[in-house]
């Protein structure tokens, strides 16, 4: 899994690429850990990642309740059809701030 990184107007955005599973998502894990303390909020732009499994979901699930107990914002965005198919069946749409691309995730954190 490759896993790019950039700020925009103070908004952490990383953007996994690849597949979210047993394999790859401690890596991800990992790198939202090393987020600094001071980032108040986040954008996970999904577009590139074809396939979550439920190692995948626990760490994106695990991110979200880091967010709400530090009061910072997380949005996801750009969500693979499968990607989608898997939030849609397991009930992760209702927990996450899902928009379509990458700038309107940017600006409903903005």
């Amino acid at each position: 899994m490759d896993i790019a990184e950039e700020r925009v107007d103070g908004i952490q955005v990383l953007a996994p690429a690849g597949r979210l599973d047993g394999n790859s998502s401690k890596m991800l894990d990992d790198r939202l850990a090393a987020i600094p303390g001071d980032c108040k909020a986040l954008v996970l732009d999904l577009g590139s990642l074809d396939y979550v499994s439920s190692a995948g979901l626990r760490v994106l699930l695990k991110q979200a309740k880091q967010a709400k107990a530090s009061g910072s914002k997380l949005a996801l965005c750009s969500l693979h059809p499968n990607v989608q198919e898997v939030f849609d069946i397991s009930g992760f749409t209702s927990l996450f701030t899902i928009k379509a691309d990458r700038a309107a995730a940017l600006a409903a954190l903005g």
